[in-house]
């Protein structure tokens, strides 16, 4: 599985970003598209998750009720809408692929992925 992530970019704080990460390759064998990212001199830390059916999603406790993720199976594409964005916030931001079932517990980890995107910057200004 080959991962494009896309639409980052410089926004200002409060303001609105949605990301896109279209896969292409095995993509029926994808169980779980996770998004993650790193700030600079930090470690890469999990955001969101969503499992292939849509039916089951998992979100950092930084992120959640502001960030939205969801999949188009159709286009083998995940998405990470980013609203209310802050300068925390700011990191390249990372799509990944688990093509082995886990339990929602390990989504968080980036052991579980196998697969990852090159990256997309987001930047929060004050």
């Amino acid at each position: 599985v080959q991962l494009q992530a896309s639409g980052g970019g410089l926004v200002q704080a409060g303001g609105s970003l949605r990301l896109s990460c279209r896969a292409s390759g095995r993509t029926f064998g994808v169980y779980t598209w996770g998004w993650f990212r790193q700030a600079p001199g930090k470690e890469r830390e999990f955001v969101a998750a969503v499992n292939w059916g849509g039916s089951t999603t998992h979100y950092a406790d930084s992120v959640k009720g502001r960030f939205t993720i969801s999949r188009d199976n159709a286009i083998a594409t995940v998405y990470l809408q980013m609203n209310s964005l802050k300068e925390d916030d700011t990191a390249i931001y990372y799509c990944a692929a688990d093509t082995d079932p886990s339990l929602v517990s390990k989504w968080v980890l980036v052991s579980t992925y196998e697969h990852w995107g090159q990256g997309t910057q987001v930047t929060v200004s004050s």
